[in-house]
This record gives structure tokens, C-alpha cells and sequence, in this order.
């Protein structure tokens, strides 16, 4: 397939499809503000890999992948974002068995031979939420029930603490949002917000929590980083819980990612 082909053509490369490319990407619906894109450019610059690359490739669907995956035979690792760290495993021919158990993928290692999919979403939300927990701190409240909720609430298991997923559904989680009361707030000190609820450009918008219920005794968590401070965030930390955004979260679990990308399948499973 020629260049003329190429649905995701790329004005600071002649071609994506250079068999001498080393290129990885991220998948996912709108990708317009990309922290991957940047944090991997810079990484290449600052390492002098000059023949590395890492491009975006919106899908409308995730069935394009097939295209994707046939246009561009040099690709060599993946990121995977909303809304498709769910629906990408039936495209894979292996999953590493902790995004197996988590039931979500968001990074891919390619190589001539197979795809495979593995979770470094729980690795980054760990070790960027453990600092902050105290001996207090027991029982958790999951906003949202998508693929990062599924990672996240892993780490939490891997961390001994409780939850309790929170959605519109009943039957996708343990709590809907109107049953969220100051005494469920109370009771749970550790809230993590997993939606888009509040990302650029909806900056206003926020989940529908009690807000007044939290206090000094919470960590208010969430998975966004754009922008640094979402009004949940801002609302939290004005009543004086201890607040993250998901930046530091991003960066260590795109280090992980390296280090699969950059690793061989028989020494994963050694």
C-alpha cells in the first residue's frame, strides 16, 4: 500500500511507513492533546533515536485497526486510550495475564511474529498514589467504570485497600451516582475520579459527588491532567483533602511502556 493510501499521514515524517522506522503510537478516539506524543518525541530527541518516531492515529472505529495494522508493518509498540482499552483485546493474538485479570489493555508490543497486551495504567496509578496513602486510609471510591477504573481498582486490590466502583449502571458497578451520600463520602477516604468528567475542554463540569462531604481526612485523585487542576480537584482541596492529578500517573506508566516496547517476548516470560 502506498503512501497515497496512508489514512494518518504525518507532516514531520516523508513516510510513516519507512521499514527503517522504528515507529510506536497511540490509538484512540480524539486525540488532539496528546501527553504521549510529546513525553515519547522528547524522550527520542533527548536519547538521539533519531529513527524513532511516535505518531497519533485517531480511529473512528476500532475495527480500523486491521488498516492501521496493515498500512504500517514497522510499527513496534502501541499506546491505547479512550475508548478502546477494552475493545482492542479480540484484535490481539496474546494478553500478559495481569491485563488479562484486569480485563484492559493500553500498551501493545508488536514484532514479526505477534501483537500482545499488556496494563501499565495500574503500575502508574500505584506508585503515584501509594506516597500519598496513610494507615487511615481503608476503603476507596472508584468514579467511573471503564477500562482505567479496571486498572485502577487492581492497584488498589495490589494495595490492600477496599472499593467500590461508582456509575450510572447498577449492573457495571457496586454504587449508581445517586447513591452517594455524605455517609458514603465519610466512610470512604480515598476517592480516584476515572471519567473524562471535567477535561479541557468541559473545565466547568465535574462528577456528581457531595462535595461538601469531603474534608481534611480524604485524597481526592484524578486520572486527568488537562487541566492540572480539575474543578473537582479545585473544589476538594479548598475543603483540605490532599489532591493528585493523573500527570506523574502518565509518566510512569509511558516508562513501563518503554520497557516492555524495548524488551523481548522470552525475556517478559523469563
Amino acid at each position: 500500500m502506498d503512501s497515497a493510501s496512508d489514512p494518518y499521514p504525518n507532516d514531520d515524517h516523508a513516510s510513516l511507513q519507512d521499514e527503517h522506522l522504528k515507529l510506536y503510537g497511540l490509538i484512540g478516539k480524539s486525540l488532539t492533546h496528546s501527553f504521549s506524543q510529546k513525553y515519547f518525541l522528547c524522550k527520542f530527541k533527548n536519547e538521539e533515536l533519531e529513527d524513532h518516531y511516535y505518531a497519533l492515529f485517531p480511529l473512528d472505529d476500532i475495527d480500523d485497526i486491521r488498516l492501521l495494522l496493515e498500512v504500517h508493518k514497522n510499527l513496534k509498540g502501541l499506546n491505547v486510550t479512550i475508548p478502546y482499552k477494552e475493545s482492542v483485546i479480540p484484535y490481539l493474538d496474546e494478553l500478559d495475564p495481569v491485563a488479562a485479570e484486569i480485563g484492559a489493555v493500553n500498551c501493545i508490543y508488536m514484532d514479526d511474529f505477534e501483537k500482545k497486551g499488556y496494563n501499565t495504567d495500574w503500575l502508574g496509578f500505584r506508585d503515584s498514589i501509594f506516597p500519598l496513602l496513610r494507615a487511615a486510609d481503608k476503603n476507596a471510591l472508584v468514579l467511573g467504570a471503564g477500562g482505567s477504573s479496571k486498572a485502577v481498582c487492581y492497584a488498589l486490590k495490589q494495595l490492600g485497600l477496599s472499593y467500590k466502583v461508582v456509575s450510572r449502571e447498577a449492573g457495571k458497578s457496586d454504587l449508581t451516582w445517586d447513591m452517594l451520600t455524605t455517609e458514603v463520602i465519610a466512610q470512604h477516604t480515598v476517592i480516584i475520579n476515572t471519567t473524562p468528567v471535567g477535561m479541557w475542554p468541559d473545565t466547568d463540569a465535574m462528577p456528581p459527588v457531595p462535595i461538601d462531604a469531603i474534608s481534611p481526612q480524604h485524597i481526592c485523585f484524578d486520572l486527568i491532567y488537562n487541566p492540572e487542576q480539575t474543578r473537582f480537584l479545585q473544589e476538594a482541596a479548598s475543603r483540605g483533602a490532599v489532591t493528585s492529578n493523573g500527570q506523574q500517573m502518565l509518566e510512569l506508566q509511558a516508562a513501563h511502556a518503554w520497557k516492555i516496547w524495548n524488551t523481548p517476548i522470552e525475556e517478559k516470560e523469563e
